[in-house]
């Protein structure tokens, strides 16, 4: 039986990154950062946090390989695009044997890990929002759009602590 597939709306360019020689654990912190967040974003956040790890990821989705797929082959622009999904992977360890006293041998273990990167395009998201609003007004698809959020102040309102 053959499925009926939807075209993807949206562009999606991926980078992985594969041996990057530190622990899944560390860059997992500059990772969780920049997830969901908008490319230009995200490199100001990775460039100015202090965690070691946070050098390589940011050259990983500079210049190596995500914003370079990104623009040079899907002709993408820069400013539109978001990191959609961002996951770090133990990759296997490097071994070493370091020598000891009495000619024995240490083993020293360097983890690895694996990184990708999946940016997307969200101008193509806009265009689809211009036309989800068309057909609301003829009245095919009801969908809120927007919610207006107020934020409610439980200090200076009377709030919990009035009732006797």
């Amino acid at each position: 039986m053959i499925k009926n597939r939807k075209k993807n709306l949206s562009t999606e360019v991926y980078a992985l990154g594969q041996h990057i020689c530190m622990s899944a654990h560390k860059a997992r912190r500059g990772i969780d950062q920049i997830r969901r967040r908008s490319y230009e974003e995200s490199l100001m956040i990775l460039e100015l946090m202090p965690y070691r790890a946070c050098y390589p990821i940011f050259k990983f989705v500079y210049s190596y390989s995500a914003a370079a797929n990104a623009s040079h082959n899907m002709s993408l622009n820069e400013a539109n695009l978001v990191i959609s999904k961002a996951e770090v992977n133990e990759g296997t360890a490097v071994k070493r044997l370091k020598p000891r006293a009495r000619g024995r041998s240490y083993l020293i273990k360097r983890p690895t890990c694996h990184i990708t990167i999946v940016l997307k395009d969200i101008s193509l998201y806009k265009e689809f929002e211009e036309y989800m609003v068309y057909s609301k007004k003829s009245g095919l698809i009801t969908k809120k759009k927007n919610k207006n959020l107020t934020c409610h102040d439980t200090y200076s309102g009377g709030g919990l602590w009035d009732k006797k």
